[in-house]
């Protein structure tokens, strides 16, 4: 949503200007999750046998709370309380009653708390406490036949009230319409367009910390520092294609101060790490894992590709 914002503002005549998303005629269907950054993970999934007519209008998920099943829906016609998720708040769940279709819920998410619940925030028993008075629930799981044109595979969708952007009536691109929302039109038709330069890059080359460090400075810029869970998106789409398991980050121990530092002198005040990352000696540095994304201490010797801001 900060990303949206930003394009919306920069608009200053208010016009409609394409974004990369579209639709090739023939493209399967794919299951995302509405909250960026969590993937969707068939063997986790609870839908069963969806049912035949699904492929064509059935394409959002609610959950029955007593038995935990997840069912497909059309995400327009039919209308069912659901859950939000609040990352900034310390009651991570609120239960909504009032019942909307389901583009109407992820807006009112999107615009009163982070979005609506989703992945692994499924099995939490504080959400599973929230909603056990309640019934049928709508869950941010949907799918749909749109790709980036750059190849990564967020599912950040932000389609206006309108049909459910499916890529029909060959109406098959993605553009930014002068409320902010998006709307779908021919790929033949005139607009403005936004472009973007790619910050960050990927080097598939196994180096130790230091060599990366110094690839980085005499290639790019620096290695990447991750300060906020934006960046961490960003940087995750780049780490899922790397060569090995994986990559280095610009994130260092210090034992003479007893800290991890970032070399571009960003002070820590996100972090990602996986369990029971806690150095246990000098000369650790911080790699994410191509799998999970979480970050892990590993010794400056080893060697792993890396990401370098540019």
């Amino acid at each position: 949503m900060t990303d949206i914002k930003r394009l919306h503002d920069s608009v200053k005549n208010q016009t409609e200007a394409w974004i990369g998303l579209y639709s090739e005629p023939g493209n399967k269907r794919t299951w995302h999750w509405s909250l960026p950054g969590v993937e969707y993970n068939e063997n986790k999934a609870k839908l069963g046998n969806v049912e035949p007519n699904s492929e064509h209008c059935e394409n959002c998920v609610w959950m029955k709370y007593w038995d935990q099943e997840w069912k497909t829906l059309n995400c327009h016609e039919e209308k069912k309380g659901f859950i939000c998720y609040n990352e900034s708040s310390s009651d991570k769940f609120c239960l909504i009653t009032e019942e909307k279709n389901w583009r109407q819920a992820q807006s009112y998410c999107r615009e009163h708390h982070t979005d609506l619940a989703s992945g692994d925030q499924l099995e939490d028993d504080k959400l599973k406490e929230e909603i056990q008075d309640s019934d049928e629930l709508w869950i941010g799981l949907f799918r749909d036949t749109w790709t980036w044109s750059d190849g990564s595979n967020f599912s950040f969708r932000h389609w206006d009230q309108g049909p459910f952007g499916d890529g029909r009536g060959q109406k098959n691109c993605t553009f930014l319409k002068t409320s902010g929302e998006w709307g779908s039109d021919r790929c033949h038709e005139r607009k403005p367009f936004f472009c973007y330069e790619e910050k960050l890059i990927l080097i598939q080359e196994s180096k130790t910390w230091d060599e990366a460090l110094d690839h980085c400075r005499e290639h790019h810029r620096d290695l990447v520092s991750i300060t906020d869970v934006h960046q961490q998106r960003w940087v995750q789409q780049r780490a899922k294609n790397a060569s090995s398991p994986f990559v280095w980050l610009g994130l260092r121990y210090t034992c003479a101060l007893d800290l991890w530092f970032w070399v571009n002198d960003h002070l820590v005040c996100y972090d990602n790490w996986g369990p029971g990352q806690e150095p246990d000696k000098c000369y650790h540095s911080a790699a994410m894992a191509r799998d999970g994304h979480k970050w892990f201490k590993k010794a400056d010797t080893d060697k792993f590709d890396f990401i370098c801001a540019v």
